[in-house]
């Protein structure tokens, strides 16, 4: 039985465990012969961890962990470098000050590599460490999650603000230690502007938008089809269905990824637990949504993110005091770039895949309802089988109990804009075509939803009648876009009750 290294991020685990290694020396070797100093931004769960796991052993000159890969009569292995190593989702910053987890893990690198630290501040100590290390043969720097210490202080700025200076001063070594480095690769999943944390390190390439380095950390099209056959033949056994529509399926769930606008990738984490697991389902998701990042989306009412446009600059900054932005959505993964437009250099973004966007829409239906996203699948699933059926009372009713559930304090303002974003995640949720507040030539409607055998226009009207609310579909035409459309057309009039917060009245009628 083939081993899946699910959440193992030790390339020599991985080889001496002979679990799964899809083969990127190739890319590997190209970077590190092609320049110095490179910064790579790329989701969690991407396999970054990995790579830079990758890289130390090249450098270690453990050829024995190379066998039968692309680089393994490429590289001179007699030649071996110091490597210091960080990675900061392993210090304990949460519990001590950064500043002294810093100072402990470069003790323990300094022993490691044969010596003592006698500086006491961590600028000096690096320093310390770098000259001591490259003395002989110069020094490899890697640097792993660069960036957690901030963005896990994102909801308390002023910790971020105190953990980003601390690293300004850090990092500060790296330009006058250039005589002591071989090669030097940061990754995170932040870009933050070189002036804010690498303040003088001008020489620093960010490799994250390369073309040439999109497939360094994830898997390609080719790559799963040649790496996981097997995997992917007893799937489409399961399932009961053809080898390409499998391929089809698992791409649908989980391929996406771009920083080209070009070229797709598959989050690795989560092929490997559809594998390990058979049964396609939200894994990336499930293991940590960044709290803050739904709790800011639910306060600026943000709940549609598809169709977004912003240019390569906005793309590559990230603001302390306004961490929720295009750019944010887009470094931690929930965007990704779909159309990339080279005259403007602006980018259309949207949703990777349905396990984003299902489960962020989740984990926002969630916030409203105050509960576990699992629990509000059942719900969003009468809702969606009676417009697939249409059934209108199922429909009114599902959507009554959904309301039901949503805490009094979150109705206190904005009842119409709740409304709305809560019907348009419960649709969205469950894979509906929907549009929401959809324009046309003639208006602004609700609502717009499409099944295989109807099309929906459904107007979302507040403390006044359903009767309004379907007159206005009527007089302002909304379904006429889709007069030719073979499909059934039905307009539906919906009015809700502040003071009742529910529905209190719906029409329908069929538009023909």
């Amino acid at each position: 039985m083939r081993k899946y290294p699910v959440g193992i991020q030790s390339f020599k685990e991985i080889r001496e465990g002979k679990y799964i290694y899809v083969d990127k020396t190739r890319l590997i070797h190209t970077l590190i012969e092609s320049g110095k100093y490179f910064f790579l931004s790329r989701p969690r769960r991407f396999g970054k961890s990995l790579l830079i796991s990758t890289i130390k052993e090249i450098f270690s000159g453990r050829k024995d962990l190379f066998k039968d890969l692309w680089i393994e009569d490429k590289w001179n292995w007699e030649r071996k470098h110091p490597v210091i190593h960080l990675r900061f989702s392993k210090m304990p910053y949460e519990l001590i000050r950064l500043e002294l987890a810093i100072s402990q893990k470069l003790d323990r690198l300094a022993i490691d590599l044969g010596f003592s630290l006698k500086e006491t501040n961590i600028k000096d100590k690096f320093t310390e460490l770098i000259s001591k290390a490259g003395a002989k043969e110069r020094v490899v720097i890697l640097i792993d999650e660069y960036d957690k210490p901030i963005i896990d202080f994102l909801d308390h700025v002023p910790k971020a603000e105190e953990n980003r200076a601390i690293f300004r001063s850090f990092y500060s070594v790296l330009k006058d230690a250039d005589d002591y480095i071989r090669f030097l690769l940061i990754t995170g999943v932040s870009r933050f502007s070189k002036v804010s944390i690498f303040s003088g390190l001008n020489n620093i390439e960010d490799i994250s938008l390369a073309e040439s380095m999109n497939d360094l950390a994830g898997i390609t099209q080719a790559e799963l089809e040649t790496n996981f056959p097997p995997e992917l033949n007893a799937l489409a056994i399961k399932f009961e269905i053809g080898y390409k529509e499998l391929l089809e399926e698992t791409k649908y769930w989980y391929n996406g990824y771009s920083w080209t606008g070009k070229h797709t990738l598959y989050n690795p984490f989560s092929l490997l637990l559809l594998f390990k697991q058979q049964r396609f389902d939200n894994f990336w998701f499930e293991t940590g949504t960044p709290t803050f990042l739904v709790k800011a989306l639910k306060k600026q009412r943000q709940f549609e993110f598809d169709s977004v446009n912003a240019t390569l600059t906005e793309l590559g900054s990230f603001d302390l005091e306004n961490p929720v932005s295009e750019a944010l959505l887009f470094q931690t993964g929930y965007l990704t770039i779909k159309t990339f437009f080279p005259k403007s250099g602006t980018c259309e973004l949207g949703y990777p895949n349905k396990e984003v966007e299902n489960s962020l829409k989740d984990a926002l239906l969630s916030t409203y309802r105050e509960v576990f996203p699992k629990y509000s699948s059942p719900i969003t699933e009468d809702i969606t089988g009676a417009l697939i059926n249409k059934d209108f009372p199922k429909l009114i009713q599902g959507l009554n109990t959904l309301i039901s559930t949503i805490p009094y304090d979150h109705w206190k303002a904005e009842s119409e804009s709740i409304f709305r974003i809560i019907f348009h995640l419960a649709l969205t949720r469950l894979g509906v075509d929907i549009r929401s507040e959809a324009h046309s030539a003639h208006g602004r409607c609700d609502v717009i939803v499409q099944t295989s055998a109807y099309i929906y226009a459904i107007e979302l009207n507040l403390n006044s009648t359903a009767q309004q609310a379907l007159d206005q579909i009527i007089e302002k035409k909304y379904l006429h876009p889709f007069q030719s459309d073979a499909r059934k057309k039905y307009a539906i009039g919906i009015n809700f009750s502040g003071e009742k917060r529910a529905v209190d009245d719906y029409l329908v009628k069929e538009i023909l």
